[in-house]
């Protein structure tokens, strides 16, 4: 027959077992922070936008009356940050002058939201910009490329036709509108296309690029 002893050791190794159970739960605890933070990564992003002087490839501060009206050669800059490219255009008409872009109310499909686009800046506020990475899958310039409103240049072939003065993707044939904010033209992009807001110093003839607006930039 088993004596008081049995019973009293029976309590001592659950006890035991009770307390390595518990040892372990908080050996597990501490180190859960370290593997949330890197199936979760913390949320990095800007809390404002910064105001970029804008500069051509050697570093010269681009100058808003020599920006070729209707160019085929995009400029390039980056902004907000270095992996973002966008496309500065000077747009004109089909002769070559350059034309005044108003501010003009932007519909985004997706959700019905709308949002202001500002307009041009420049001489002939016709100076206008805006990324260079398409937000139906994210392809980027020169897949996503400017095609003018002049005789020498291929117009884009969109599910609407053969366009010129637009902004069109070649990976799957999303097609922009510079002329009014960036709207869309031809899906399968449901979202505009994101516009840097430009400021011109009328005393230096200098551009900087001082916001984003619209959809946020795709895969951003």
């Amino acid at each position: 027959m088993p004596n008081g002893n049995d019973g009293v050791d029976l309590v001592r190794r659950r006890t035991l077992k009770a307390l390595i159970a518990v040892a372990g739960i908080a050996l597990l605890a501490t180190s859960l922070p370290p593997l949330i933070d890197q199936v979760i990564p913390p949320e990095v992003g800007l809390k404002e936008f910064p105001r970029l002087l804008l500069v051509d490839e050697s570093g010269k501060p681009i100058k808003a009356s020599q920006i070729p009206v209707n160019t085929q050669y995009i400029l390039r800059f980056f902004y907000p940050l270095s992996n973002e490219p966008n496309m500065l255009l000077n747009l004109g008409n089909e002769n070559g002058e350059p034309v005044e872009v108003p501010p003009t109310t932007v519909v985004v499909p997706q959700t019905g939201a709308t949002y202001t686009f500002p307009g041009g800046v420049g001489p002939s506020k016709s100076i206008v910009a805006f990324s260079g990475i398409c937000q139906h899958l994210g392809c980027e310039m020169p897949l996503i490329s400017f095609y003018p409103n002049v005789p020498t240049c291929q117009p884009a072939a969109t599910s609407a036709g053969n366009l010129k003065g637009v902004i069109h993707c070649l990976c799957h044939g999303s097609t922009y509108d510079p002329y009014r904010g960036g709207a869309v033209v031809t899906g399968p992009t449901v979202r505009p296309l994101p516009a840097v807001v430009l400021e011109w110093d009328q005393a230096t003839d200098e551009l900087y690029a001082v916001k984003m607006i619209g959809p946020v930039i795709y895969g951003h």
